[in-house]
């Protein structure tokens, strides 16, 4: 019998600002959301192009409070995930469906300026709290003692 199995990898770029709401008991949530580019060619002319993808992602606990403190709009992050499937009714009585990421892990790519912040790369592991993050931080001379 084959295992189930729901993975997610994305690396693109915010299109908005990310948005910080925290549940009636305290816990963070973040919503981001990420555009990731498809290479397609174009019928009509034949030349190619990017087809830009839109993914809503959850983050949730420190590692969406961080996102909320560090991430802006345009800058680049890498996502692991699984896909998530959610429906509910609107007050209209309209049902709704939508597929969102449920975040494992958000890698801040680039720098702080490669969005509308400024600044050095962030990475904060989820669990870390954005405090500890010195912890993962480049010691600066360690490469001097590899012999090649």
């Amino acid at each position: 019998m084959a295992a189930n199995i729901n993975r997610v990898v994305l690396v693109g770029n915010l299109t908005r600002d990310p948005e910080l709401r925290h549940t009636p008991s305290g816990t963070a949530v973040c919503k981001l959301r990420v555009a990731v580019n498809t290479r397609q060619k174009d019928q009509a002319t034949g030349e190619w192009g990017d087809k830009p993808n839109y993914f809503d992602v959850t983050v949730w606990g420190n590692q969406g409070e961080s996102c909320a403190n560090f991430l802006s709009k345009g800058r680049p992050v890498a996502v692991d995930g699984r896909l998530d499937w959610r429906e509910w009714t609107q007050e209209d009585g309209q049902k709704r469906q939508a597929v969102e990421i449920i975040a494992d892990n958000v890698q801040f790519l680039g720098s702080r300026g490669d969005g509308d912040g400024q600044g050095q790369p962030q990475y904060v592991p989820q669990g870390q709290s954005a405090a500890n993050q010195s912890d993962f931080a480049p010691s600066g001379g360690a490469d001097d003692d590899i012999p090649f």
